[in-house]
């Protein structure tokens, strides 16, 4: 008479049990290959693929060009966050957000702006000196759409001096603002042969 499974010795029920495994992992589908891009490579595909290069170049001659145009915001903010700086950008843009704030709802929105970046220790606390900040807190007292225009001033004044020397530097800024060169022959070869005294009229042209 069968005894079944329990008159089997126990490494063929080990052996049985592994080979179930293995059977059941290679039944189950793969998952979904991870995307390997990093974030710096995924902003440089969406800024390349809609920013002219002339609007690119815009960027260079001031730091309010650059934030002041949608995608170069976008990569100053990526470039911020890779710093590990992002409370500056987030706190001038949070401003430029109040200043469009109607009356009835900007007391409720200036506390959560100056609990959140201004006052001491706050989570993503900013470089203010103590008398600006102080005078920030003042100005909610009487709250309008100037409130922060002071601290909001040093901010973009502190990001100027520091943060977009180092943008202009950066490589995926480098990247985009390098022009691309056009993949087509010169119409100066013929035949596989190359002028060289005329290499000089093969201009590149932009993409």
């Amino acid at each position: 008479m069968c005894k079944g499974l329990a008159a089997l010795p126990a490494t063929c029920l080990k052996s049985a049990k592994d080979i179930k495994h293995k059977i059941g992992f290679l039944l189950q589908k793969p998952d979904p290959p991870q995307d390997q891009k990093t974030l710096k490579e995924k902003e440089k595909e969406k800024v390349e693929n809609r920013v002219p290069i002339a609007e690119i170049e815009k960027w260079k001659t001031s730091f309010n060009n650059l934030i002041k145009n949608e995608d170069g915001l976008k990569a100053f903010t990526s470039f911020s966050q890779s710093e590990y700086s992002q409370e500056n950008i987030e706190f001038w843009e949070a401003c430029e957000d109040f200043k469009q704030t109607s009356v009835d709802k900007m007391n409720v929105k200036a506390k959560k702006i100056f609990e959140r970046y201004v006052e001491v220790d706050s989570p993503s606390e900013v470089n203010l000196d103590s008398a600006t900040r102080e005078l920030t807190r003042k100005n909610l007292e009487r709250c309008d759409s100037s409130s922060f225009e002071e601290a909001q001033s040093k901010i973009f004044t502190l990001m100027e001096k520091d943060s977009y020397r180092r943008f202009l530097k950066y490589k995926l800024f480098l990247e985009l603002s390098r022009p691309l060169l056009d993949n087509k022959p010169c119409s100066l070869e013929k035949k596989g042969k190359r002028h060289v005294s005329d290499h000089g009229q093969c201009l590149p042209s932009y993409a």
